[in-house]
């Protein structure tokens, strides 16, 4: 499952987990999730396999589309990320890759989608989506987190 992780998001996963790396499964009706060594760091949904925003150690790793401070509010409802709203691209990415979308004035993680374009076909977009928000702030899956690290 790491391996399967390690190559769809282009990180080394040893170089995270430097020790002996202890997993659990949780199962929910809407995603499996992974406990990481004790943290829900990976869920797969709709057999996709992608990081969750509590996996703060594959975010300095992983490409960023940042979106303006108008765009948060509809990207935080699950709306998809559109080209007018966005503000600039870091790191690379090709079309279907995973991404984490940032706000551009606190530079935190809001959600983390699917790239619908290369980097350089997104930077020329004007119109449209370019990111298909898959997990965000306040969704199902943000919330049952919120309330497993209430009761660590």
């Amino acid at each position: 499952m790491l391996n399967e992780a390690s190559e769809k998001f282009r990180v080394d996963f040893k170089q995270i987990f430097k020790s002996k790396v202890d997993m659990e499964l949780i199962e929910t009706d809407f995603a499996r999730i992974f406990l990481v060594n004790g943290k829900p760091l990976l869920v797969r949904m709709k057999e996709k396999i992608l990081p969750t925003l509590a996996f703060n150690e594959i975010f300095a790793l992983t490409p960023k589309v940042v979106v303006d401070m108008g765009a948060v509010p509809h990207v935080c409802n699950g709306a998809n990320v559109m080209a007018p709203g966005i503000v600039r691209f870091e790191g690379e990415f090709k079309k279907g890759d995973f991404v984490f979308v940032v706000d551009e004035k606190h530079g935190k993680a809001i959600a983390i989608g699917e790239a619908g374009y290369d980097v350089d076909t997104a930077k020329k977009a004007t119109q449209g989506v370019v990111v298909k928000n898959i997990h965000f702030v306040g969704d199902k899956l943000w919330n049952f987190i919120k309330k497993l690290a209430a009761k660590a």
